[in-house]
């Protein structure tokens, strides 16, 4: 704490990533209550592939990019929490906007599933294809532009998404 009382800036990250860690956890459970269960997500980080299943049928399996040293994309039990298509992208350094377009480095859609209010990681397309199959991003997860506009068909707000090792 400062010395007027106020929370610091690194109090304040830190009490919005437990917040969001329980949200996310509280997302799940509450997909799982509704029966959302019947899509479900897994990354496999270490192979670069994401796992859609159907109840417990693999339904699609998908390469991707993942977050690079440094960067890797969290490990744990999430829940879809936003999903947008045709998104700007704002640069978290600069605060420059791209517009939705093929420059866009998110492509076509997003799919939102970690957020500490500040920054987010989810599933998006990309426009630079060899990338695909490496730990490449920012924690995000890249994948080529037919297999995220498929994926964010399958999938709904509370789908529940796990990232293993």
């Amino acid at each position: 704490m400062l010395g007027d009382g106020q929370p610091t800036e690194g109090e304040w990250r830190m009490v919005a990533k437990m917040v969001c860690g329980w949200a996310a956890a509280m997302l799940w459970a509450i997909a799982a209550a509704a029966g959302a269960t019947e899509v479900r997500l897994v990354l496999r980080r270490g192979e670069r592939q994401l796992v859609v299943y159907r109840g417990e049928t693999e339904a699609a399996r998908y390469p991707v990019a993942v977050g690079k040293r440094g960067w890797e994309t969290p490990l744990g039990r999430f829940a879809v929490q936003r999903l947008e298509k045709n998104p700007a992208w704002q640069s978290p350094w600069t605060n420059h906007v791209v517009p939705p377009g093929p420059h866009n480095p998110l492509g076509s859609r997003w799919i939102g599933f970690w957020s500490d209010g500040r920054n987010a990681i989810g599933f998006h397309g990309t426009p630079d294809r060899a990338s695909v199959g490496q730990a490449a991003s920012h924690g995000c997860v890249r994948m080529f532009e037919p297999d995220i506009q498929t994926l964010f068909e399958m999938v709904q707000m509370g789908t529940p998404v796990e990232v293993v090792p």
